[in-house]
């Protein structure tokens, strides 16, 4: 549930895994439904789960971690506590709503997925799987996880830690990170959940039990807390010593490193903010004014000559990084204090800074930065 669901919109073919094919899944069912009564975490999308607490939660915690999540989903339920005000909300407000979080196309396609909603489906989320696939950012993973959590269909919902606890229980040592594996897990089990139904399978209690016990025993990091698993007595990787080889991973690329200079621009009480491009990383985001490589102080004051402003004086701030998907900023900043500018200097706004703490939605990448604009107004 809290990680890999970036896997979601990419197309998968079809390639069985023997081990997982020969593995008997029907045994882990019981144990593990067993387990989840007693070790669910109390979260705050679980007290309800409605699909569309369920599609903010599943939505929020791609590549973020619960504990982060949770203050976050509190905040936008509360503001926007359905389809219809998710669907009719600005966009200045919902980024805003989402500042922190990142990967801000998420919340984008939210608002679009809302407005989908609201046009094709009178207002209600679809309980069919191929009618949430319909929807914009939703794959598989989180189509199954609405349709299983939030409708009790027997549809799996397989991410990071489904991926992880499955091939350990198996010992299957197939690349993970192959769409061709994932594809096959989801149909062998789609095929248990279908077939033990009967057996007294519930779906949503089965599809989140699988995402807790990969969250807080067979975790992601570290050694597993085998000692508390349900499945000890028959987990294939532990029996036989593979815990740390298994799940097999490729190694992804490692990121780009990339210097900036920020700048803190200050005209009095406002402060300086610009607008990403429409494309790209942070697109359409408000940021601190910043450029490529580390500036001297010397260059830095020329640079914002160049931008149409004249300096008054500057303060270094302390260096800061941000890591992102596929690029991480190494950064060093400045405040300078300007003359008012006259006219349009330049390609910022001019905002007072309490105003843009409170209504602009300022990529985290910032923080270091911004937390030295509030530390100015107290």
């Amino acid at each position: 549930m809290e990680e890999w669901s970036c896997l979601d919109t990419v197309p998968f073919s079809c390639e069985r895994s023997p081990m997982l094919k020969d593995f008997d899944l029907s045994r882990i069912v019981e144990p593990l439904q067993e387990w989840f009564g007693g070790h669910a975490r109390i979260l705050p999308w679980r007290e309800n789960p409605c699909a569309y607490y369920v599609w903010i939660s599943e939505i929020m915690l791609q590549q973020t971690r619960v504990e982060a999540v949770k203050p976050y989903f509190t905040r936008f339920v509360e503001e926007l506590p359905d389809v219809r005000s998710l669907a009719e909300c600005s966009e200045e407000r919902y980024l805003k709503l989402w500042e922190g979080l990142g990967y801000y196309n998420r919340v984008r396609n939210l608002n679009v997925a809302a407005k989908q909603i609201m046009e094709d489906y009178d207002g209600v989320i679809p309980s069919e799987y191929g009618e949430l696939l319909k929807l914009k950012g939703i794959g598989s993973y989180t189509a199954g996880a609405i349709a299983s959590i939030a409708y009790n269909q027997p549809i799996p919902a397989v991410d990071g830690n489904v991926l992880r606890v499955i091939s350990r229980v198996c010992a299957d040592n197939s690349d993970i990170m192959k769409q061709s594996v994932r594809k096959n897990m989801e149909n062998e089990l789609k095929k248990l959940m279908e077939k033990q139904i009967s057996q007294g399978l519930v779906p949503r209690i089965f599809n989140q039990a699988l995402m807790e016990l990969g969250a807080m025993v067979c975790v992601p990091n570290g050694e597993p807390h085998c000692s508390e698993c349900p499945w000890r007595e028959f987990c294939e990787a532990h029996l036989k010593g593979k815990t740390e080889e298994i799940p097999v991973r490729t190694k992804s690329k490692g990121r780009r490193k990339e210097e900036r200079t920020v700048f803190v621009l200050r005209d009095g009480d406002k402060v300086a903010l610009h607008k990403r491009g429409q494309k790209g990383l942070l697109a359409g985001l408000y940021e601190l004014p910043n450029c490529l490589g580390k500036l001297s102080q010397e260059e830095a004051l020329a640079y914002v000559k160049e931008l149409g402003y004249a300096p008054l004086r500057i303060r270094p701030l302390a260096a800061a990084r941000h890591i992102f998907s596929h690029v991480e900023w190494q950064m060093i900043g400045y405040t300078i204090q300007i003359e008012e500018p006259k006219g349009m200097e330049g390609d910022c706004l001019f905002v007072d800074a309490q105003d843009a703490r409170e209504h602009y939605a300022v990529p985290s990448a910032f923080s270091t930065y911004w937390d030295a604009i509030v530390e100015e107004l107290e």
